[in-house]
């Protein structure tokens, strides 16, 4: 668990674990306003009116979900959200809260105003979840002390506070804790110029000259992700800086990319071994989720969660009832003709 100052004080403490070096300087691409964030403009349309609504009413912001792919800026908006409400931002996990008393202690030492954020919220155990109904609603705590006859129930009273949660399986939260959060945002890919203006703020902040033509480039690459695009224009700049050249340049990135293992579309090593085992053992498919997951070496929460939402955003994949199967822009990818009779089976032609 860390908690993270905002606007009243410039600094993080961390009560449990020591902010490492790394940790600060992924904090520092972080943007810090909502004006300074890139992309997903409904979101930010719909979260400006909603926090000045509760400026203007002197109340914390609703409480607020936000669901989408891993790496879309899920855990920046809640540290932006903290620093446009002028609040203290606590920030914490599903699987780190391990028993009620855990939450007890989190929501107990909240300020009014306060931001609890839990990611991977997804993961709280069912008698974790209970504890937090009361507390979402009536901003109070119902405990049981003791057990047996001489267990007795005790309500605290909790100071009016707003939690964030994040996670990228919208569908494992169960309906009740669902339903308790007024405000629900799903985060989306991002288009083209929203990544060419990411790698272009990033590269920036690392003080890295790009030559015409290059951020376009990483933009195509980086899988519609902003968590991908600084780590590639961080390995870029490494590359490019063992052979001290000053300016990044469009054949330094397409080199750096490609031993990376990292396609013109964004693709990497893994993606087309999943393409190349549904095409090639399993005959352009449908195979199974388990199926593939051994075929590939990969575990099946993996491939699901990493893997196939930006396949099938791109059209490479397509899910049916049997089984995952290969469209034809996954052959034409690889370089591979369709065979008659998977055309016929896939396509219908």
């Amino acid at each position: 668990m860390a908690i993270i100052r905002t606007a009243r004080k410039e600094q993080t403490v961390t009560p449990v674990k020591t902010v490492r070096e790394n940790d600060s300087f992924e904090q520092s691409l972080r943007p810090r306003a909502l004006t300074e964030y890139v992309g997903q403009g409904n979101v930010k349309e719909h979260l400006l009116v909603y926090m000045e609504a509760a400026r203007k009413r002197g109340e914390p912001l609703g409480h607020t979900l936000l669901h989408g792919p891993p790496g879309l800026g899920k855990t920046t908006l809640a540290l932006i959200i903290g620093h446009e409400m002028d609040a203290q931002v606590r920030v914490t996990s599903g699987p780190a809260i391990e028993k009620p008393g855990d939450l007890a202690s989190l929501l107990t030492n909240l300020q009014a105003g306060d931001v609890l954020f839990i990611d991977e919220i997804h993961r709280l155990r069912p008698a974790i979840e209970e504890v937090l109904y009361s507390a979402m609603e009536d901003f109070a705590l119902d405990l049981m002390l003791g057990k047996g006859p001489s267990a007795r129930s005790m309500r605290l009273e909790l100071k009016p506070f707003t939690l964030v949660g994040a996670t990228t399986k919208t569908g494992s939260i169960s309906a009740p804790l669902r339903d308790r959060f007024p405000h629900v945002f799903k985060l989306a890919f991002y288009s083209q110029s929203e990544m060419r203006h990411i790698v272009e703020r990033t590269a920036k902040i690392l003080q890295v000259m790009l030559e015409d033509g290059v951020a376009h480039h990483i933009a195509g690459c980086c899988r519609a992700t902003p968590r991908i695009a600084n780590r590639l224009v961080r390995s870029i700049r490494d590359f490019a800086q063992v052979r001290n050249e000053e300016t990044i340049s469009l054949t330094r990135a397409c080199d750096t990319l490609h031993a990376l293992g990292i396609d013109d579309v964004g693709l990497d090593r893994t993606d087309r071994a999943i393409l190349h085992a549904i095409i090639e053992k399993f005959g352009g498919g449908p195979v199974g989720l388990s199926t593939l997951a051994a075929a590939t070496a990969e575990e099946e929460e993996t491939l699901e969660d990493v893997y196939e939402p930006y396949l099938l955003q791109q059209g490479y994949l397509q899910r049916t009832p049997k089984g995952r199967i290969a469209t034809r822009l996954a052959f034409d990818l690889l370089g591979l003709m369709v065979p008659e009779g998977v055309q016929k089976n896939l396509f219908g032609m």
